[in-house]
């Protein structure tokens, strides 16, 4: 293992422990992404004695860099660069059953290792000159690496419920790693995730983002489902599963699908509130379901309903209740609108409004649109993607000629009150709207003397009279 250890860093950290006469290993993250060939610049090392003291004398000799004191936590951090090296002490743990903090006390390595959530994750490598890069592995933690394999080192009934985060850590690692959950580790999982209740949301949603930054995001989402804690965390997901049938015919089953847009945006997206917005984009569908014995399931309005849901859940699972919020809740009401156009004729108003509403948004939409084109029906498919295609040359050449994306109206409601001697009032509202609806219907072209004349005429039709022109 000496040849991933050739930083200085490693061998200015070998220096100090041997001059304390303290064993110290760097383990966790750093050492697991060695063997997955993956770059690391997080180094976490575990000293036998005092983390800080060592981490003071290291920062002293790593010229150049700065140190962070954690003394209540027993760590310190020293940062150059892009680098970042923490300390800490070796420590055995015991926890209260209502707490994820653990009662701490100081270890041995074989404590230290043995706390740790994976087994893929309590890989150790030594520092001390004597035994400099040599690999501690307990656990056989080298070996699940190989076989893609994630379990924890100890009972992970016991691992589980003194840390409940780390079910979801197990997930989001499966995701990521795109490993294989040992069965008694999952299964511990099922029995264990009521416990799921004492983690914060802030540090769920944490390990849900990183889920839904990878590259398959399905697979966490398919993993929380089978667990049974999606529906502890999502339940609104959760209601999407399942087909019901009446007089013999079935709905598709609104999971499965949503799992397969969400992965089609990820393909072709890096945007974590795209994704997000593809994840509850039918999220209403339950709610909306109803039985027609001419037409057979309707879901209708499913997805005004659904922007009307996107602020509570949010809200209830302490997502960021800002600009990106409103981002997913315009996506959710919004993506039946592209497909729409493509089941009736393209028309240029249909398009001017959609450029209207979806804004600088518009590419974002229709690629969550694109996705959302999951059926079985080979000759569907190709007729819709067709049609899709139209409908972003159409957005193009409209965008190019009436610059309609985020157009404020020409003529300003201060000014039809200054024109008409008006005071605030239902009728300049309506002069706004008739204008705006006016120029999205291309009666009129996006410009103010077009405009003026339109305002004038409906003014009239309201029985106003200009009296400042």
């Amino acid at each position: 293992m000496k040849e991933y250890l050739n930083h200085k860093v490693f061998q200015l950290i070998s220096e100090v422990v041997d001059a304390k006469g303290v064993e110290c290993y760097v383990i966790g993250g750093f050492v697991r992404d060695i063997f997955l060939q993956r770059p690391s610049k997080d180094i976490d090392v575990v000293v036998v004695g005092s983390g800080i003291e060592v981490a003071e004398a290291f920062h002293k000799k790593w010229k150049g860099s700065t140190l962070a004191v954690f003394k209540n936590f027993g760590t310190a951090q020293v940062k150059k660069d892009e680098m970042e090296v923490e300390f800490v002490g070796a420590r055995k743990e015991s926890y209260r059953e209502n707490s994820r903090k653990p009662i701490v006390e100081n270890g041995t390595l074989e404590d230290d290792q043995n706390r740790r959530d994976f087994t893929i994750n309590a890989l150790a490598i030594c520092l001390n000159s004597d035994r400099f890069g040599e690999l501690v592995d307990p656990f056989g933690g080298k070996e699940d690496l190989r076989n893609m394999i994630i379990r924890t080192p100890l009972d992970p009934d016991v691992t589980f419920s003194d840390d409940p985060l780390r079910m979801m850590r197990c997930i989001r690692f499966a995701t990521q790693l795109r490993f294989y959950i040992d069965s008694d580790t999952f299964d511990a999982i099922v029995r264990m995730k009521e416990r799921i209740s004492i983690i914060s949301k802030e540090r769920i949603v944490d390990e849900l983002n990183k889920m839904m930054a990878s590259s398959r995001p399905s697979v966490g989402i398919d993993l929380l489902e089978r667990c049974g804690l999606l529906e502890l965390i999502m339940p609104e997901i959760h209601n999407l599963c399942g087909v019901e049938e009446k007089a013999g015919h079935g709905h598709k089953d609104n999971f499965l699908h949503t799992l397969q847009v969400l992965d089609a945006v990820a393909e072709k997206s890096d945007d974590l509130w795209l994704r997000w917005a593809a994840l509850f984009h039918d999220v209403a569908k339950p709610v909306t379901k109803k039985w027609d014995n001419k037409i057979g399931w309707t879901f209708h309005n499913h997805n005004y309903v659904g922007a009307k849901m996107v602020p509570r859940i949010f809200a209830r699972m302490k997502l960021p209740l800002n600009e990106h919020m409103k981002f997913v809740q315009k996506m959710v009401e919004l993506h039946m609108r592209p497909i729409s156009l493509v089941e009736d004729t393209v028309t240029d108003s249909a398009v001017r409004r959609l450029l209207f509403d979806a804004g600088d948004d518009i590419e974002a939409l229709m690629t969550l649109c694109d996705a959302d084109i999951t059926s079985k029906n080979v000759d569907k498919v190709r007729r819709f993607k067709e049609n899709f295609r139209i409908v972003r040359e159409k957005l193009r050449e409209i965008e190019e000629k009436d610059r309609v994306r985020n157009f404020q109206p020409p003529i300003t409601g201060e000014e039809i009150m200054r024109i008409f001697d008006l005071t605030p009032c239902r009728a300049i509202g309506d002069i706004k709207v008739a204008i705006k609806d006016a120029i999205l219907d291309g009666i009129i072209p996006n410009e103010y003397e077009p405009a003026y004349q339109f305002m004038l005429e409906k003014a009239k039709e309201l029985g106003l009279t200009p009296k400042n022109v």
